[in-house]
């Protein structure tokens, strides 16, 4: 109640500033003992501008202000920034940015194997229910003890127990995740903690059972890789097989499509180019296969 107290400390002050005013023995038995009017009444006006500061408060990036006045919790929260504040009203802050916590346990498989998790929440307060939160849970430590923590390990221990321990050693771990952090919200969205992620960082499987799955894990590799390529030589022979199919139809094309008559007529016009060249040569007419001439030397 400190705005009540400056109120006092400037109520006298100026009250008595005005008493010194109006009796001057008062006034000069004062002064000889060093305080002055102007002294009391700087006291006045500190004592007033320290209640003025109790009408505002600061909130800072990251927080919410909840206010409660009389024990009553007032249902809009403060934000960031300068506030008007009633002063007798207490101003709870309470942390609205991103945090982490940090969990190890041991859950099942769908296997019935017990396996060694360490697993991330990402989380923060929603500013909006922040009022609601402190009402009906308290500060942070109260909603990440008794809403957050007790509801991830329930939803951990429940996801992880539809799948086979594999999953967690695979790139099924960002399913399973995926689905822990949907569960989790519908459990503790509506008590006003949103959950951003809950990434899986390690796992730790029996040592027998993480040997073999990495064995298989090399086999399922394997066999991916040799069914590629097969795939690869099977599309190979195809595209030969297409080729080689292609050059048969053209030459089929070329043998019918080229006629004796054709041929015969192309050796009369190579005939007529040679004989009018300027090369000497010697043309004999007729007597070559088809009647057609003999070309002889020539330079």
């Amino acid at each position: 109640m400190q705005f009540v107290l400056f109120i006092i400390v400037a109520i006298i002050a100026f009250v008595f500033a005005v008493q010194l005013r109006r009796n001057y023995e008062l006034s000069q038995r004062l002064a000889a003992m060093g305080l002055r009017t102007w002294f009391i009444q700087v006291i006045g006006v500190i004592a007033l501008i320290l209640a003025a500061t109790q009408t505002l408060t600061v909130i800072q990036a990251g927080s919410v202000g909840v206010v409660k006045i009389f024990g009553k919790v007032n249902d809009t929260p403060l934000y960031e920034g300068i506030n008007v504040r009633n002063p007798f009203a207490e101003i709870i802050k309470m942390n609205i940015k991103t945090q982490e916590r940090r969990e190890e346990m041991r859950v099942p498989s769908k296997e019935g194997l017990t396996i060694g998790l360490e697993a991330s929440i990402i989380y923060h307060l929603d500013g909006s229910m922040a009022p609601e939160v402190y009402k009906t849970i308290g500060r942070e430590e109260d909603y990440v003890r008794k809403i957050l923590l007790p509801n991830f390990r329930s939803v951990i221990r429940g996801i992880t127990a539809q799948y086979e321990a594999k999953a967690l050693y695979t790139d099924m771990r960002e399913e399973v995740a995926q689905k822990i952090q949907e569960q989790l919200n519908v459990a503790t969205t509506p008590r006003g903690v949103i959950v951003e992620s809950t990434p899986l960082r390690q796992v730790a499987l029996p040592a027998d059972l993480s040997t073999a799955i990495e064995e298989k894990l090399r086999a399922e590799q394997e066999s991916q890789r040799m069914e590629f390529v097969l795939q690869r030589e099977t599309k190979e022979a195809e595209r030969k097989r297409i080729e080689a199919q292609g050059i048969r139809d053209f030459n089929k094309t070329v043998a019918e499509g080229i006629s004796d008559n054709f041929l015969r007529w192309k050796g009369i016009e190579a005939t007529e180019n040679l004989a009018s060249s300027s090369n000497a040569k010697v043309v004999v007419i007729g007597s070559g296969k088809d009647g057609l001439p003999i070309i002889l030397g020539g330079q």
